[in-house]
């Protein structure tokens, strides 16, 4: 029996009741319903099985409609005609298609029209099942609103029974079945485990722990305590280097760590030189290591902190090098020897006892900050994108805290920075002008830079107005250009090495005794700096203009570190020390060798990165790659060699240790003898309760202080205690393993009952109360 639509020439068949039973008793025999085949199907005998592509609804929400395929095949092929546009097959995931290929265009319309599926639906929209038992089954479902829904719904969940709509002579109607998830598992993938609150915590923790800046700040942590090392051996009880200067700055951040909880405002009117003015600024301050001054009190606490920062001082330097040359483009081994070449250049092993020296990993870890803030590197010039302000903010937070450890170091630097901004507006505005476009910048950077830049501006003057007012009352304190000159450095100074230097120590002992004053004047930045940057220049992942701006830099800054040695400083450093504010309170030019050595070292890093390089694509083309690993750890070598010669054989001696009579008397008192070394061990001393005392040690010795001193080698007697006393000091300690070979060799035991004194004996030494 067949029905069709009149006028059409098509016609669809309908299964009769033997052609259904056939059809339903193949279906129960294979345990699914019959499917219609497509035309390629029909001839292997496969059922395809229903995809998302054929069932998916057409735009708008209408369903998609089957179109007639080839004639004289079986099972015919539909497509939907407003999704698909190629002639490929589309599946018909209906249970109820008919067999027949000819399609009824009147019933296309129909269906369009009603809104019903027509592939496999009844005209009301409900779904048609071929075979007579074959449990529930996924149909498309038709109706209202139907484009908007759900595509797919089971039989039941849509309030229909399976094979409720049937063919003619067909009665049989089938019962529902449930869909039994669990039949569908075997075919599921096993969940993934949850992971434990341990392991869920112990991820972000691993990937910390090996991620490369967490190893970069290890490993300088690391080679800091053995290029160090003993400092760390008796850290209370010995100082790198000698025990005068050492002792001074160990006060220095023990006095501003204590006043800044007590009292604040007192932070520059300092415990020592008493009955001085300003007293703290009489040298570098070591400011910014206050907050550790705040940790522990007294002598031993004192050294302790002095060697743990001289350690940690190192450690940032290395580090910082790191970060700039990584952030100019630099690989990891060429960073390394960068920032260990900085750190540990043989030149700074005579600084060991100069920590506001030593002190200078702020230099370049500010200026990678910055760098990266603004987007700018060596390797890939400035790319916008990569921009970010909260960078911008910390590199000027770190270059004012470098400022705030002393000028020796930090005014150099902030002058570098001024020239920077300068120079790099400059280059903005005229790259814009040349472009005639606008480069990239934003308020947001903008507003980042003046802010740090008045930040660190703020801190500077803060800084130096205590300086200033040092200068306003002791004129005689300021520099000359006769100073400068005693202290630069001649050219053979550059490839002489210190007496701590384990390597060339020993072997430019000869060289050493030709310079004035060999301390400040041996610069040695190490020989395999020199040759790593030489190779540099030559062979390097830096393009070649900037190669020859770093060879520019590197003999610009050592014609400074020269001094008036350079034709007599005339176009270098007097300039400088006559029109430019605080350089003439510099008076060791070659510490400017600083910025040789972090030249040199970008120099260097270039070269050892463009090795590295080459190195892993030969390591790459290799089959088999059986050198690869020997390769790859020979460019370790460089940075080996730079280490080794960094090795040090610096002192460690005994801190002396404090008199009892310091933790009795009664202050403000002096210390006898008085001179510039011993006043230091005082000074460190004091950090006992911080008693006034008239002892000090710094870069120059007030007027008043002379005094003193002088005065005081007649003491006990009526004319220095009558001065004393002026002065406001009530105790006068003498001690006894210093007096002899001086005037008190003969007087400490002497009555003073006639003076209107006391004397008492505390210790090894005696205690005068006036």
């Amino acid at each position: 029996m067949t029905t069709g639509q009149p006028g059409t020439g098509k016609a669809r068949p309908t299964p009769t009741g033997t052609d259904a039973e056939t059809r339903s008793a193949t279906a129960s025999a294979s345990g699914t319903p019959a499917q219609p085949a497509r035309t390629s199907d029909a001839v292997s005998g496969k059922t395809p099985a229903p995809t998302a592509e054929t069932t998916a609804p057409s735009a708008g929400g209408v369903a998609d409609q089957p179109r007639s395929s080839d004639s004289g095949t079986e099972g015919g092929t539909a497509t939907s005609d407003s999704t698909a546009k190629d002639s490929s097959p589309a599946k018909d995931s209906s249970p109820a298609k008919a067999d027949s290929t000819a399609k009824d265009d009147a019933a296309k319309d129909d269906a369009a029209k009603d809104g019903t599926a027509k592939d496999g639906t009844a005209k009301d929209g409900t779904p048609t099942m071929d075979g007579t038992d074959g449990g529930s089954e996924d149909v498309p479902v038709k109706g209202t609103g139907a484009g908007k829904g759900k595509w797919w719904s089971r039989g039941r969940r849509a309030g229909r029974t399976d094979g409720q709509a049937k063919t003619d002579g067909d009665t049989k109607t089938d019962e529902a079945k449930p869909d039994d998830p669990d039949r569908w598992e075997a075919f599921v993938s096993a969940p993934e485990p949850r992971p434990s609150i341990v392991t869920r915590a112990g991820r972000p923790v691993g990937r910390f722990l090996i991620h490369e800046w967490t190893l970069a700040t290890l490993g300088a942590l690391a080679l800091a305590v053995l290029m160090t090392w003993p400092t760390l051996r008796y850290p209370r009880y010995t100082l790198p280097q000698d025990y005068w200067d050492p002792s001074l700055q160990a006060w220095q951040m023990a006095w501003s760590g204590h006043i800044l909880l007590a009292e604040p405002a007192r932070l520059w009117q300092s415990n020592t030189f008493f009955p001085e003015l300003w007293s703290f600024a009489f040298s570098d301050t070591l400011l910014g290591y206050a907050p550790a001054g705040m940790l522990g009190s007294g002598p031993e606490d004192a050294v302790l902190r002095y060697n743990i920062m001289f350690v940690l001082a190192h450690a940032l330097a290395t580090l910082g090098a790191y970060a700039l040359a990584r952030q100019l483009g630099a690989g990891r081994i060429g960073a390394a020897v960068a920032g260990v070449s900085y750190a540990y250049a043989p030149w700074l092993l005579a600084q060991a006892g100069h920590l506001h020296v030593l002190s200078n990993g702020g230099i370049p870890l500010a200026l990678a900050m910055l760098a990266r803030g603004h987007g700018w590197s060596l390797r890939h010039s400035y790319r916008p994108e990569r921009r970010h302000d909260g960078w911008v903010y910390a590199g000027w937070l770190v270059a004012a805290w470098q400022l705030s450890l002393g000028f020796g170091i930090g005014l150099p630097f902030a002058y570098f920075l001024a020239c920077a901004v300068i120079v790099t507006a400059v280059l903005y505005y005229a790259r814009r002008l040349r472009t005639r476009q606008a480069v990239p910048f934003g308020r947001r950077l903008f507003l980042a830079d003046l802010l740090g830049g008045l930040f660190f501006a703020g801190v500077g003057l803060l800084m130096a107005f205590p300086f200033f007012k040092v200068t306003e009352l002791h004129p005689y304190a300021e520099r000359t250009i006769g100073d400068i000159s005693i202290f630069s450095p001649p050219a053979s100074g550059f490839v002489t090495a210190p007496a701590e230097s384990r390597i060339w120590g020993g072997l430019h002992e000869g060289a050493r005794a030709a310079l004035p004053w060999h301390p400040e004047m041996t610069l040695l930045p190490g020989f395999v700096l020199y040759a790593l940057a030489a190779g540099g220049l030559l062979f390097s992942v830096w393009r070649l203009r900037h190669r020859l701006l770093l060879l520019a830099g590197v003999l610009v800054t050592m014609a400074f570190a020269m001094g008036t040695r350079f034709f007599d400083g005339t176009f270098t450093y007097v300039p400088l020390f006559e029109h430019l504010p605080g350089w003439s309170g510099l008076r060791t030019p070659g510490r400017l060798m600083l910025w040789t050595t972090l030249l040199l070292g970008l120099l260097a890093a270039g070269a050892v990165t463009a090795l590295t390089d080459r190195v892993r694509e030969l390591t790459a083309q290799r089959i088999p790659s059986w050198p690869g690993p020997w390769l790859r750890t020979a460019t370790l070598l460089p940075l080996l060699l730079v280490a080794v010669e960094g090795l040090n054989t610096t002192p460690h001696p005994v801190v002396p240790t404090q008199p009892a009579a310091m933790r009795s008397a009664e202050g403000p008192l002096l210390v006898l003898p008085s001179n510039q070394s011993l006043d230091q061990h005082v000074m460190l001393w004091s950090t006992s309760g911080f008693p006034d005392v008239v002892n000090g040690g710094s870069g120059f010795t007030p007027r008043q202080l002379d005094d003193v001193r002088r005065v005081s080698q007649s003491f006990p007697d009526q004319t220095s205690v009558d001065y004393l006393r002026t002065l406001g000091v009530r105790s006068v300690v003498l001690l006894r393993e210093q007096v002899v070979g001086t005037p008190w060799e003969i007087t400490i035991d002497a009555p003073v009952d006639s003076l209107g004194i006391t004397r008492q004996d505390v210790g090894d030494a005696v205690v005068y109360r006036l």
